[in-house]
């Protein structure tokens, strides 16, 4: 796994504040509530609304 259980303990959707899942097959961290995917590049989480897509 590329990001650490420490960091996905503490990341939440930034649109409703719910927990995320960590997607490895397409690196992603999903929210199952908004129904929004927000991708991973790099190792580093992209959590801007804005470039997330939908599930």
């Amino acid at each position: 796994m590329a990001i650490s259980e420490k960091l996905l303990e503490i990341l939440v959707c930034p649109k409703c504040k719910g927990a995320l899942q960590y997607v490895s097959e397409n690196p992603s961290l999903d929210c199952l509530h908004c129904r929004l995917s927000y991708p991973v590049k790099e190792d580093i989480p992209v959590m801007l609304i804005d470039e997330a897509k939908g599930l």
